[in-house]
């Protein structure tokens, strides 16, 4: 059985030589953490400050209309609100549609990891890309069948964020309702324990020489 090497071993070939195939991981890793990021920037920057304001919008109207006489005309309260609500929910879709475009990245990225592979074993041969160590430990195999297992969460993620802005897409959407689909939105519980940031992180410092951006 071999022997896992420590990160500093001296004589490992594929850390005196790096190959097309050491590059073209690294990359895709490096990358695969860009789409991380963006998203978490989508979700919790630009996703969150519009749902804040739509939740928040839509209390406020409520609270007027409740202080309002039922004689009084309510059309100078209601209309403003509403296109403040209706700005929300378009730049929540704007959200939704370039979270999809970071999640068809992510796959994109995936695939490609799948092709080096096969490229490495035409190349190299069955032993390189299973059993070899691309850096430290970890074969080019093992990287390309781990980094598959990424696309779940994030796709789960995705659903669940579409999930929510149709949850608020009705303005009658009681309070405690949205309350709860703005702290779901925060919290992301796909990501919590299967997200790049929870898993990805602590190996590429382990196993991959050089990942930075």
């Amino acid at each position: 059985q071999r022997q896992s090497q420590g990160k500093s071993a001296p004589n490992s070939p594929s850390r005196q030589i790096e190959s097309t195939y050491h590059r073209k991981v690294r990359t895709c890793l490096q990358e695969l953490r860009a789409v991380t990021e963006t998203w978490e920037d989508l979700v919790l920057l630009d996703g969150l400050k519009s749902l804040k304001k739509l939740v928040d919008t839509r209390t406020d109207l409520d609270n007027e209309l409740a202080q309002t006489p039922n004689r009084l005309p309510r059309e100078h309260i209601v209309a403003p609100k509403l296109a403040i609500m209706d700005e929300c929910l378009a730049n929540l879709d704007a959200v939704i549609s370039k979270l999809q475009k970071q999640f068809r990245r992510l796959n994109s990225l995936v695939e490609t990891l799948e092709t080096v592979l096969v490229e490495a074993h035409k190349a190299k041969g069955w032993q390189w890309v299973h059993e070899e160590p691309l850096w430290v430990t970890w074969s080019l195999e093992k990287f390309v069948v781990s980094t598959a297992d990424i696309v779940v969460p994030y796709h789960r993620a995705l659903n669940f964020h579409i999930k929510i802005v149709d949850t608020l897409r009705s303005h009658s959407t009681p309070f405690e309702e949205s309350k709860n689909a703005l702290r779901q939105w925060v919290a992301q519980p796909w990501l919590q324990e299967d997200g790049w940031e929870a898993i990805w992180e602590d190996i590429c410092e382990a196993e991959v020489e050089s990942m930075t951006l």
